[in-house]
């Protein structure tokens, strides 16, 4: 009976023994896995791009328009026959960036915001046009230019493109991808990015100047800057809530605290306890360096010696995690939108109830209609087919033959 015994166990731990050994996996066999599970991601990618095409091809106001009307000459992979490495390279180049600068998204984000909103997306809030004379301004000297940040990381991704296919892919493209990695990166949704967009030749300073919305902007004026390009009020809420991985300074946010509109009084709109916190944070800093690009995933605040700055959601008792969430409207909700902008928001009956739509899940409606908006912003007033050019320095028109 014993020998038996032994006989069975040894049986069983060679079944075992030879179970384990069929189960791992050669080299070769795990390559073909991440092969197939990066085919998978592209067709979801390429299915998730016809799914909002189909959507776009509808329009809410009652109509159907051309889906050609709609991507205005953009192609989904445009670059598949001449520089069809394009897209993957400014993935593993953002890829690159952000190990260094996970504090990059909110600032590229910021940056394809201010370029497609004045004229479209063509890469104009770049171009130094000036030829030298100190006499004309460009864009990207306009007061809601100056603390943009990105600029150094779009010269880098398109530099590495240009060395795989010279004079191809454009500034406008770069950017337009750059910054999807890059909220994707942070832990954003995904969107498809049509591609085939060409540069502007000429920069727009009077424009950037009177048309980019600004912190203080009251409800109305938002809502009318955001209807020029098309945003209805559901997809303006939504686009604001990419400030839930901002940092403001405290220049943007100092008359809330003491002095609002002249009244000598703080705004009223302010959560009475979050005033309190914005006002320690602020206290020690008279000047700031004004930069208010710079993105942080946490909860919490920085200070220097020059200057203060507040991250979005400052000891508020709904902290925003390590990803894209929900976490800005909550705060609105309780009166403590950093920006008077922001805030606005609850000022109006319809902005307040989308407000609300995007508090009350996890978060999941807020990062769907965001992937639909960025694919409305990244296609706004784009050059295509012989419009504009395709620039070989992104600061500098190129010379025309």
């Amino acid at each position: 009976m014993a020998k038996l015994m032994k006989r069975k166990t040894k049986t069983l731990i060679a079944i075992f023994i030879i179970s384990v050994i069929l189960s791992l996996k050669f080299p070769s066999e795990i390559e073909e896995e991440e092969r197939a599970k990066r085919q998978k991601l592209e067709n979801e990618e390429k299915t998730f791009s016809v799914f909002l095409q189909r959507e776009s091809a509808t329009s809410t106001r009652g109509g159907v328009v051309s889906l050609s009307d709609e991507l205005h000459g953009l192609e989904y992979d445009f670059y598949r026959q001449n520089c069809p490495q394009a897209e993957s390279i400014v993935r593993s180049t953002m890829a690159r960036i952000y190990m260094q600068q996970n504090d990059i998204s909110f600032g590229l984000l910021r940056l394809l915001f201010h370029d497609c909103f004045i004229k479209g997306c063509d890469a104009s809030v770049f171009l130094d046009d000036s030829n030298g004379n100190k006499n004309r301004s460009i864009e990207r000297q306009a007061a809601p230019n100056k603390t943009l940040r990105g600029s150094n990381e779009i010269d880098m991704i398109k530099e590495e493109l240009d060395n795989a296919c010279p004079g191809v892919v454009s500034c406008a493209d770069t950017l337009a991808l750059a910054t999807r990695d890059a909220v994707v990166l942070a832990g954003g949704p995904f969107y498809p990015v049509f591609t085939g967009r060409r540069d502007s030749t000429q920069s727009y300073f009077d424009e950037a100047m009177d048309e980019i919305p600004k912190p203080n902007d009251n409800i109305t004026r938002t809502l009318f800057l955001f209807s020029r390009r098309g945003f209805d009020e559901r997809e303006t809420v939504n686009l604001l809530g990419a400030h839930n991985v901002g940092k403001i300074s405290c220049d943007f946010i100092r008359n809330r605290l003491t002095n609002f509109s002249g009244t000598g009084q703080p705004d009223a709109s302010v959560d009475h306890d979050f005033l309190n916190e914005l006002r320690l944070a602020c206290q020690d800093s008279n000047r700031t360096n004004h930069d208010g690009t710079v993105a942080s995933m946490t909860s919490r605040e920085t200070r220097n010696s020059s200057s203060a700055t507040i991250f979005q959601g400052l000891s508020a008792s709904i902290t925003s995690g390590a990803r894209f969430d929900n976490h800005y409207y909550q705060n609105l909700l309780g009166g403590r939108g950093l920006l008077f902008a922001d805030q606005q928001l609850m000022a109006d009956e319809n902005t307040a109830r989308f407000v609300a739509v995007y508090a009350s899940d996890d978060g999941t409606t807020f990062r769907r209609d965001f992937s639909r908006s960025m694919v409305k912003m990244s296609n706004l007033g784009v050059l295509t087919g012989t419009l504009g050019q395709v620039r070989n320095k992104c600061s500098f028109p190129t010379s025309q033959s």
